[in-house]
C-alpha cells in the first residue's frame, strides 16, 4: 500500500519542545483544531493559529528527531514552514469527508 506524504509545519516553544502540526488534517468534526504531534503526548487536536502565535519556526536541527519519529512512526513528511491557501482548502475537503455532508 502506498503511503500519501503529509505536509507538517514544525513550531518550537518557548520551553524548547517541538510540536508538529499537520494543517490539513483534521482532529474532530467541529473545524477547530487540526491533528499535531509532540515527543510527550504524541497525537492530539491543536488550534493551528494559537500554536503560531505562541511558537517559532522551528531550525532544521530542532525538527529533525521530532521529524524523524514521525517518519520512524510511518509519516512520509514533507517540511512546510507556514499553511497555504492549498492547505486551508484541502483541510476544509477532508473535513467535509469526515462529517459525511
Amino acid at each position: 500500500m502506498k503511503q500519501e506524504i503529509v505536509n507538517v509545519v514544525f513550531r518550537k516553544w518557548p520551553n524548547g519542545d517541538v510540536i508538529a502540526l499537520f494543517p490539513e488534517i483534521p482532529a474532530g468534526t467541529r473545524g477547530l483544531s487540526c491533528l499535531s504531534y509532540e515527543h510527550i503526548g504524541q497525537h492530539g487536536a491543536t488550534d493551528y493559529d494559537n500554536v503560531v502565535s505562541a511558537t517559532r519556526p522551528s531550525t532544521m536541527e530542532e525538527l529533525t528527531p521530532l521529524n524523524t519519529e514521525l517518519q520512524r512512526i510511518g509519516y512520509l513528511t514533507r517540511l512546510c514552514w507556514q499553511r497555504t491557501p492549498q492547505m486551508r482548502a484541502n483541510y476544509k475537503t477532508a473535513l467535509t469527508k469526515i462529517r459525511g455532508d
